[in-house]
């Protein structure tokens, strides 16, 4: 599994995921850092990324779309940077890894994860 990192998000997630053996590279490096969400969408599906984002307009982008893909991971949290919720969103990614490689959208905050089966 390889994860796009949103703008919304910091660059330190980057390496955070490495460590833990994710592969990840952050939206600054690929794209436009102004780019709408629905090419960072684009990219990541046509390059089978999951997208990770603080962004819940991803969601609702997903639900237009009617597809299973790509995945998306959206952090509910005012904490963002992986020194204070990076374990949440690791036990999310491994609790929800089949769903993520089928397609799914993935809500985790500080407690739980939620997973929404794509399309939605």
């Amino acid at each position: 599994m390889k994860l796009l990192i949103d703008m919304n998000l910091s660059p330190l997630w980057v390496p955070f995921l490495a460590e833990h053996g994710i592969e990840a590279v952050h939206w600054s490096l690929v794209g436009p850092v102004s780019a709408p969400d629905s090419e960072i969408l684009h990219y990541a599906d046509v390059h089978g990324y999951v997208i990770f984002t603080h962004d819940l307009d991803f969601g609702a982008l997903l639900a237009r779309r009617k597809t299973s893909g790509p995945s998306v991971i959206q952090l509910r949290s005012q904490e963002v940077l992986p020194s204070s919720i990076g374990g949440a969103v690791l036990r999310a990614i491994r609790a929800a890894d089949a769903h993520l490689k089928q397609g799914a959208l993935v809500t985790v905050d500080p407690v739980q994860e939620r997973i929404r089966v794509l399309p939605i």
